[in-house]
């Protein structure tokens, strides 16, 4: 009887120090860095929050669905995942390097020279707020994506700090076939759905026609620029946007959990391997 009752009271102290914790360490106001005042930014990071999530796309076209999709795509993922992932969200990164399509109208296009510039700055001035874990929402492939991973590289030997940088296209390949039953495209059924998901109010299938749409050069069969359509498919035949709104919902899903795993398994197996600590 004494045993169980040492254990019951050692039960009970352990309850009561747990959920005074959590009574005062309440939720944060917001997980929006744009939104946070600096006092509360410095009592959660790093004591509470260790990782930032950070929104990159570009401008560009994308079919009939809206020129920024390459932003709205990471922010809303950001925005999904943030409490998830226990993270705050760092305004994004709204200009990239656009490629090939930037003769559209509308589209805008960073220099490679600049933008490289402008991501070693930020990981420097994120890692020198505290941030342990930077995790790169990016929603714009091509140059871009070399340019992050290398300047990934270079930060977190020079800062010591964790960075993952994600595509989330590629990622969720196997969710695109799950729900489509084919391959995507850029501005395809993938991401089309994904940014019906949240925006429906400026998804236009009233514009779309099939004939916008182009598969992707095999190797280096040939070569146009600007690319001669604003729908860019991965294989020829799959990959049309369906404007399905039931597709649309069940790949956001599935996106947004494929990646927050992603996120939550990279960053145990740092913190399992004490890297950077």
């Amino acid at each position: 009887m004494a045993r169980c009752g040492l254990f019951s009271f050692a039960f009970l102290t352990v309850c009561s120090v747990v959920g005074l914790f959590a009574q005062t360490t309440p939720e944060p106001s917001t997980r929006q860095m744009n939104l946070m005042c600096w006092q509360e930014f410095q009592e959660v990071v790093p004591a509470r929050i260790e990782t930032v999530l950070l929104p990159v796309g570009t401008l560009e076209p994308h079919g009939v669905i809206p020129n920024g999709s390459d932003n709205l795509a990471p922010e809303a993922m950001a925005r999904e995942l943030s409490v998830r992932v226990n993270a705050l969200v760092a305004p994004t990164l709204n200009y990239g390097v656009t490629g090939s399509m930037q003769g559209f109208p509308g589209a805008f296009a960073i220099s490679e020279t600049a933008y490289r510039l402008f991501v070693a700055d930020l990981f420097r001035g994120l890692s020198k707020n505290k941030f342990k874990n930077i995790i790169v929402l990016n929603g714009h492939g091509g140059p871009q994506t070399a340019i992050l991973r290398s300047e990934a590289d270079k930060a977190s030997a020079a800062y010591r700090v964790r960075i993952l940088v994600i595509n989330w296209w590629s990622l969720a390949s196997e969710e695109t076939f799950s729900v489509f039953e084919q391959n995507g495209g850029h501005a395809g059924n993938n991401e089309t759905a994904y940014v019906q998901a949240i925006v429906p109010e400026h998804i236009h299938p009233e514009r779309y026609s099939a004939d916008m749409a182009t598969p992707y050069p095999a190797g280096n069969s040939w070569h146009a620029v600007p690319f001669p359509s604003s729908i860019g498919l991965y294989e020829k035949g799959q990959g049309y946007p369906t404007f399905d709104k039931e597709q649309s919902e069940a790949y956001f899903a599935k996106v947004n959990d494929r990646v927050a795993g992603l996120i939550e398994d990279v960053v145990k197996k740092w913190e399992v391997a004490r890297l950077y600590r």
